[in-house]
């Protein structure tokens, strides 16, 4: 193993670590909530769309101005109070469960809190990490980081489906929280300096705001990727809405056997994070974010052709073949991003980038939730399909097919 290899970056491992402990409690927390409004509260598609989008709604709400805060703070103090807050209200939901006072009200509530905690861990984590690595490393550590992703999406919602199961929904949530936790521990124990950010009292906000845009958007490379990445989330949000119901309901699914089907489709994640860096590094910076993914989202339209008996295992085939394709260009898109943004705009440009592309995940999960009402669960995961297949096409059609690798220095901002 190299000696220049983030293996032997203490203060990267306990950031990795404490990424990996928030990841699983959060994939845990994405199939317990879900199953817990699903089973115990009997939510009807409309409802389980309005609980889809609480949970990203925050990135339409505050999402810009959330970039130009980050860029005035220190981001791993942010990180810390947003892991913080995020753990004291779940913790809130098995509280109020053993109380005998929970309510999908609650649940709504819990999920647009910490869903604005996350914008701000979000944006401020990836824009942490360049200052931590180090420009140089940044394909490595958004590789290893990506594949934490995939193991928890391998084994959370597998735990958290197994945890309900056995102790109840509403107790299972306590380990979405104590992910939470355990990620601000790992945080407390960095040992790097952050600079504190050049503070300019007169900036005002909507300028601020307005700069971080103008760089995402005239950049044809990140603009295609922006579109690629909207279109797939707006569609992931009306899949996300009906998968609880289709694989529990109409599938006849027990809870615990829901968590393992979709984390069966988390290998497929794994692979992509383990072999991101390859797959560049043969192909091309360029090509990973097109090629791999025409290769592989169109496998998503295999997910509605299943059914009881054998063809059950279309859905985690479908998972992780899709799932291979999508890490692959997380990786190789977002290290992109954060190698040609200067360091004072990448609050901003990263706030820019998720109010799009995250925007789309609670337009999306109430468009589920019209749909199932409107053309059945089976019909929303035919639109949810096809949509997420198809969003590859704006990178296709785009400048980036025609290169091979992309810039990985700042690009000069007026």
């Amino acid at each position: 193993m190299r000696r220049d290899s983030l293996f032997f970056h203490a203060d990267f491992r306990r950031l990795w670590a404490g990424d990996t402990a928030s990841q699983l409690g959060a994939f845990a927390g994405h199939t317990v909530i879900p199953l817990l409004a699903a089973t115990v509260l009997a939510a009807t598609p409309f409802q389980m769309g309005l609980l889809t989008a609480a949970e990203t709604i925050a990135f339409l709400i505050i999402g810009l101005p959330a970039g130009v805060w980050v860029d005035r703070m220190r981001r791993r103090t942010l990180m810390l109070r947003a892991d913080f807050v995020r753990a004291a209200l779940l913790f809130t939901i098995p509280l109020a469960w053993w109380a005998g006072a929970l309510s999908l009200t609650q649940l709504i509530v819990v999920a647009t809190l910490v869903g604005v905690a996350t914008v701000f861990f979000d944006v401020a984590y990836q824009s942490y990490l360049p200052s931590l690595v180090g420009r140089e490393h940044l394909l490595e550590g958004n590789a290893k980081l990506q594949a934490s992703q995939s193991v928890a999406f391998l084994t959370g919602p597998g735990v958290g489906g197994g945890l309900v199961q056995l102790a109840g929904a509403a107790n299972a949530v306590l380990m979405t929280g104590a992910g939470f936790l355990t990620s601000a521990l790992c945080l407390l124990r960095i040992r790097t300096v952050e600079e504190v950010p050049e503070r300019h009292e007169d900036a005002k906000l909507l300028p601020q705001i307005a700069e971080g845009l103008r760089f995402v958007f005239t950049d044809p490379a990140l603009r295609a990727i922006v579109a690629c990445t909207a279109t797939a989330n707006l569609a992931n949000g009306a899949f996300t809405t009906v998968q609880i119901l289709f694989l529990h309901r109409e599938l006849g699914l027990s809870p615990a056997v829901v968590g393992l089907v979709l984390a069966t489709g988390g290998v497929g994640g794994i692979l992509g994070a383990i072999l991101a860096g390859r797959i560049t590094r043969r192909i091309g910076q360029a090509r990973s974010i097109w090629f791999v993914p025409l290769l592989t989202w169109p496998f998503q339209l295999l997910l509605p052709l299943a059914a009881p008996g054998w063809r059950i295992v279309l859905f985690p085939a479908a998972l992780a073949i899709a799932g291979f394709g999508i890490i692959v260009y997380n990786v190789a898109q977002v290290s992109y991003r954060q190698a040609v943004c200067p360091d004072r705009l990448l609050g901003r440009m990263n706030a820019s980038v998720r109010f799009v592309v995250w925007g789309m995940l609670p337009l999306g999960g109430l468009l589920g939730g019209v749909l199932g009402e409107a053309i059945g669960i089976h019909g929303t995961l035919w639109f949810a399909a096809v949509g997420e297949a198809a969003a590859v096409l704006w990178v296709v059609f785009s400048p980036i097919r025609k290169l091979r690798d992309l810039p990985k220095e700042p690009v000069a901002v007026g």
